[in-house]
């Protein structure tokens, strides 16, 4: 389940930042201002920022916590899980629709917490994994 995790908030990071880099470099990917309208901006940079920056950062600085097998690395994959959930609240609601690529990144974030409550114990009916030490994880015996 750890190396699960790893590769779910890798995932998570590479499509915050390029997704994120992308919006700033092109202004919005081609989607109208329009679909703006119903929210707190008026272009594409600040949600290019919050996507690069904050959802982006936080899976980065999470998925460097879980490879250094930090202490904190659950405590920052859960951070970031949930800042991916609300940033598709949010998107949703702002845009007033819905994509594949909108539910793909909901069930990205949500998989992100399932594996945290799995690797924590915090759920009964899912199996308890302990989170590999750096000398396990060095000798090859991590999972």
């Amino acid at each position: 389940m750890f190396w699960s995790l790893v590769v779910v908030t890798a995932f998570n990071a590479v499509s915050a930042v390029v997704g994120g880099i992308a919006i700033l470099a092109t202004g919005g990917l081609g989607m109208p201002a329009s679909m703006l309208d119903d929210g707190p901006f008026t272009s594409f940079t600040w949600p290019g920022l919050i996507l690069l920056v904050v959802i982006g950062g936080s899976q980065v600085v999470a998925g460097m916590q879980l490879i250094g097998r930090r202490p904190s690395a659950l405590l920052w994959s859960a951070v970031a899980g949930f800042g991916m959930l609300i940033w598709i609240f949010v998107e949703t609601g702002i845009i007033r629709g819905m994509s594949w690529l909108q539910a793909l990144y909901f069930a990205s974030g949500t998989l992100q917490l399932v594996l945290v409550l799995a690797l924590l114990g915090a759920a009964g009916w899912l199996p308890r994994t302990s989170l590999p030490s750096r000398r396990t994880a060095s000798a090859g015996h991590g999972d």
